[in-house]
């Protein structure tokens, strides 16, 4: 217990799933938590059922006015902040020759921009308080290719490179950022998928409280030589190669 004792989180995403998870699991662990979605409902109720350690924000991840309050809000309600989780996202998918440009489109103003606004919001935050640490939430698809995910695979990708070129500036502030990158993971949605639609050397989904702890670990000071890394949390499917039988 105790293990982010006195660290301040925004947390994008944060309602539900992975998001809510890691709320759950910071605010055990000693965090304040700044629970940041569009799911005003399910956002405001797991704040209530944290207690006076979390609190709830509205939070559209591309807008910058959002972002500029939410940062406001966590810094007023709880003081300096030391951790951001970018953890929204969304999905789409279509075949290549009719996959439209506003999926496109969609795919990298949530995923790759809204991460973008975040961590600009935040770093002046965190350099002036003397560090933190940023997480953004990739996925396996941006560490390969799939096909009919070309957005989705483009916005990670791209999220993971972000990473990388945030963690280079920001490290001689004591910011650090690392990614993560989940492989099927299960939730309400993802159940619904054939189960063998991705291979899993492990031969089962992952749980939400599974990357949750991964984030619980980037976000305290346990991981504090840790920066531009990826870090996957997805049963062995990166590194696994089919073979025939």
């Amino acid at each position: 217990m105790g293990r982010v004792d006195g660290k301040v989180a925004l947390i994008s995403g944060g309602a539900r799933n992975i998001g809510g998870a890691t709320a759950r699991w910071l605010v055990a662990e000693g965090a304040k938590v700044v629970i940041g979605d569009v799911l005003d409902e399910e956002g405001q109720a797991l704040a209530d059922e944290l207690g006076p350690d979390a609190t709830y924000v509205h939070l559209d991840v591309t807008s910058n006015e959002d972002w500029r309050a939410a940062v406001e809000t966590t810094t007023s309600t709880y003081g300096s902040l030391s951790v951001l989780f970018n953890n929204a996202g969304i999905f789409n998918g279509g075949q290549l020759q009719r996959y439209k440009r506003e999926l496109w489109q969609q795919m990298l103003d949530v995923n790759l921009t809204g991460a973008f606004l975040g961590c600009r919001a935040a770093a002046d935050a965190m350099i002036a308080s003397g560090g933190g640490s940023i997480i953004n939430t990739s996925s396996i698809e941006g560490l390969r290719g799939t096909p009919w995910a070309h957005g989705y695979v483009a916005s990670k990708w791209g999220l993971t490179g972000l990473t990388k070129s945030v963690a280079m500036e920001l490290a001689p502030h004591g910011i650090r950022a690392n990614s993560v990158h989940p492989g099927r993971i299960s939730t309400p949605a993802t159940d619904q998928m054939p189960a063998d639609l991705i291979p899993i050397p492990l031969g089962r989904p992952g749980t939400v409280e599974e990357v949750a702890g991964l984030v619980v670990f980037l976000a305290s000071d346990e991981s504090a030589f840790c920066t531009g890394s990826e870090f996957t949390v997805d049963g062995g499917t990166v590194m696994h190669i089919p073979t025939n039988p």
